[in-house]
């Protein structure tokens, strides 16, 4: 089953975001790295767990996931559930070419994004929108997922997602916590009153501890609830728990479909199983 089926079918999915390995690893560190990656990408997959592959996260360069993708996961783990990321901050020409291979090769998604401005490579367009109708006009079999942040202007998220040139068929959304309550619920009612369609994946960040200097270097990336994370620790819960708690808010919220980013790579499967269980 597609990824979009999926959403539109299933009443709430759990999936994954993982990082491939950085780009200046030398040989053997970096096939280390891909093998574990490669390991929880087909064990997650045969969990029927979706896996999204970054592209460039937060700056950094990564190796290629597509073509590590490719040469790593054989033919008896199904693509349908594994989404590689593709920002804009590549050649148009690399961008088409990343998409048409996706297809060939069998991925059936792609999450399309703009990539932060701030840091390496310059975007080939203005707006990630205008990437997603790129690729739609010469791929137009592919699925194509773009990117919502709830903690913006919900009524300016909702309308970017209800505009015709939004160009996609799902979003993911910034990663939010439970101590985001209120703003998940005000963008939730803003997509509503906007009549939003397109089913959502809500991002849940594995904070592996509330080390002061961890969270402010995070800080620069993405929003950290960093008093509520601190009293967390402090009173003994685990990262498990933290984690399970988010995901148990943003239930309660409503929320049906959530990723999990910044698991530990060689132990994805069984840190994500004990979250759930938890939850």
């Amino acid at each position: 089953m597609s990824l979009l089926n999926a959403l539109n079918a299933s009443p709430g999915i759990v999936s994954v975001e993982l990082r491939p390995p950085r780009a200046e690893l030398d040989a053997s560190a970096g096939m280390d790295a891909w093998i574990d990656t490669y390991h929880s990408v087909t064990g997650l997959v045969r969990d029927s767990m979706p896996v999204f592959l970054t592209d460039s996260a937060v700056g950094a360069r990564e190796e290629n996931n597509l073509r590590h993708l490719v040469i790593n996961l054989g033919s008896d783990v199904p693509r349908d559930r594994v989404v590689p990321f593709l920002t804009s901050k590549h050649t148009m020409e690399f961008c088409l070419n990343y998409a048409e291979r996706a297809w060939h090769e069998g991925f059936s998604s792609l999450v399309v994004l703009g990539g932060d401005k701030s840091v390496g490579a310059p975007r080939c367009v203005e707006h990630a929108w205008q990437l997603r109708e790129a690729i739609h006009a010469h791929v137009p079999e592919l699925t194509l997922g773009g990117w919502a942040n709830p903690h913006a202007n919900p009524e300016t998220q909702a309308r970017f997602l209800s505009d015709s040139r939004f160009f996609g068929e799902f979003f993911l959304t910034q990663v939010v916590s439970h101590h985001d309550r209120a703003k998940v619920d005000a963008f939730l009612n803003a997509a509503a009153t906007r009549n939003v369609t397109q089913p959502g994946i809500f991002g849940v960040f594995f904070y592996r501890s509330a080390n002061i200097k961890t969270l402010e270097t995070l800080k620069q990336f993405l929003p950290v609830p960093t008093e509520g994370l601190i009293k967390e620790f402090g009173e003994g819960a685990t990262p498990e728990d933290v984690c399970a708690a988010t995901i148990r808010g943003l239930r309660a919220s409503g929320v049906k479909h959530i990723y999990v980013s910044n698991l530990p790579v060689r132990r994805a499967r069984q840190t994500l199983a004990e979250i759930l269980a938890r939850v």
